[in-house]
């Protein structure tokens, strides 16, 4: 009897504790995956503070350094699809590995680049490397932990770093530029590859599917073209709004090139993307919560990173270290979202992770111009964040719980297209309202209150979207119990 393929697979629900300890290869594996994924992270964020001094040092105007961010965005996340289903079909080590190299060389250019084209060529590259190590990296660890406690727990550990290094970015980048000048920060890059790269080959295990069909061309092309296009825009549109000719084009563009791309997908005999996986509904409202909860977070970033410097004084180095106290808690909330999620589910903790940062950031709507509010940001962004980093964790889980070996490349590419695009919407959306309003205060209130209530609708939506049961066949729901089961030892 068929089976409703566009029901959801099952999704960890509580299960008994189990011995969750790794195996010395386990860790070295899980040590390597994790140290790349933390040098990807570490680099959304450590050139921030450094833009003003690399700027001037290499002749860049104000409005031409967007483009230290933007020329590592718009590959990363542009062909993160495009390179999740490559190394499903000729090996995700492989590609793993070229990733590695490509972000290492580039990274050594940009710490040595004598103008801007140099060092924006190295940016670019950078970007490239990124989207191949970044869906491979995680379909590696899926591969290489099955479902259940082990997979829980390097998710966990993956999703912690993933947090940590963005927020170590932030302070790192400052303490390195005030000591050794902006050209640190990329060389910093450099020296994570170098102790990646040598330990990698010998570790991990090749894996690809069995089978090997064509690569959808028409597929890559519109999908990735879309990307670009829509992350362009946005990026763009953080730093002069939606009114340029150039970014309402290329936002169009991108729209049409998606729209395409579903179009194309739908009698491509080998889809890069199978439209019965985007229907599962642990796919797309997994993917949803991923979208609000790193969109939504970036933007409390961003404004109150301009709060704590313009509305309270505070110096770059001391709101790094406010963020600092987010990071270590942060560090706290993954060393046991494997246990909340082993008691409540990979859905229940994504619901309840997403309330979470919602309520917490609607605090931060209280923040005034004196001092005590230094405490109360601290405290609400920690809290938040802790939050923010279960839904990290629980929404990967949720996206790819059930989903085939052979898939996983194209399942994780999901993952983190969404986890870039929502990094990139969030600012120019929401924080565009705090840079343009004529009380910066009154500003950073109205975004965070919009901030607090799209979270906290999305918590709504989605439990009420995952809760339904899904629709299977008789006999279907015992053995899915039973792989559960198998998963889970």
């Amino acid at each position: 009897m068929a089976i409703d393929t566009t029901s959801s697979a099952p999704v960890h629900e509580p299960q008994p504790p189990l011995d969750t300890r790794l195996s010395t290869r386990d860790k070295l594996v899980l040590f390597v995956l994790c140290a790349a994924q933390f040098m990807v992270a570490l680099d959304f964020s450590v050139l921030n503070v450094a833009l003003p001094v690399l700027g001037r040092d290499l002749g860049m105007s104000q409005s031409a350094l967007q483009w230290a961010v933007t020329a590592f965005a718009l590959p990363s996340g542009g062909f993160l699809l495009l390179f999740g289903r490559i190394g499903d079909l000729y090996g995700r080590r492989r590609l793993f590995l070229t990733g590695l190299a490509l972000f290492g060389t580039a990274s050594l250019l940009a710490t040595f680049a004598w103008d801007p084209a140099s060092f924006l060529a190295g940016r670019a590259l950078q970007g490239l490397g990124a989207a191949a190590i970044v869906p491979t990296g995680m379909s590696l660890l899926t591969t290489t932990f099955p479902e259940g406690p082990a997979r829980d727990r390097a998710l966990g550990i993956s999703g912690t770093l993933l947090s940590l290094g963005f927020t170590v970015g932030m302070v790192a980048g400052g303490v390195l530029t005030d000591a050794f000048g902006w050209r640190s920060t990329m060389g910093l890059l450099t020296l994570f590859a170098l102790i990646v790269l040598p330990l990698a080959p010998g570790l991990l295990p090749e894996s690809r599917t069995p089978d090997r069909p064509r690569l959808d061309i028409p597929g890559a092309v519109t999908v990735t073209g879309g990307l670009l296009s829509l992350i362009y825009a946005l990026s763009t549109a953080a730093e002069r709004g939606f009114g340029g000719t150039d970014v309402i084009a290329t936002l169009v563009a991108g729209v049409l090139l998606l729209a395409a791309f579903v179009t194309v997908e739908s009698h491509a005999e080998a889809p890069l993307v199978s439209l019965p996986m985007l229907r599962r509904r642990t796919v797309a409202w997994g993917n949803l919560g991923g979208l609000i909860t790193f969109s939504m977070m970036s933007t409390v970033v961003f404004v109150l990173t301009l709060y704590l410097q313009e509305t309270l004084g505070l110096s770059a180095f001391e709101t790094g270290l406010v963020f600092g106290v987010q990071g270590v808690l942060s560090a706290v909330a993954g060393a046991n979202a494997s246990k909340v999620i082993g008691r409540l589910g990979a859905r229940r903790t994504l619901v309840v992770s997403l309330a979470g940062q919602g309520a917490f950031v609607a605090t931060l709507v209280a923040l005034g111009d004196g001092g005590w509010s230094v405490w109360l940001a601290t405290a609400a962004v920690s809290l938040a964040s802790m939050c923010h980093l279960g839904a990290i964790i629980s929404y990967g889980l949720t996206v790819t719980s059930g989903v085939p070996d052979d898939e996983q490349g194209l399942a994780t590419g999901l993952v983190t297209s969404t986890q870039q695009v929502g990094i990139t919407i969030g600012i120019p959306l929401l924080g565009v309202l705090a840079t343009t309003s004529s009380d910066l205060l009154a500003g950073v209130h109205t975004v965070l209150a919009l901030d607090a209530v799209i979270v906290l609708a999305a918590a709504v939506l989605i439990a009420v979207g995952l809760g339904r049961r899904p629709a299977t066949a008789p006999g279907a729901a015992s053995g899915a119990v039973e792989a559960e089961a198998v998963g889970s030892r």
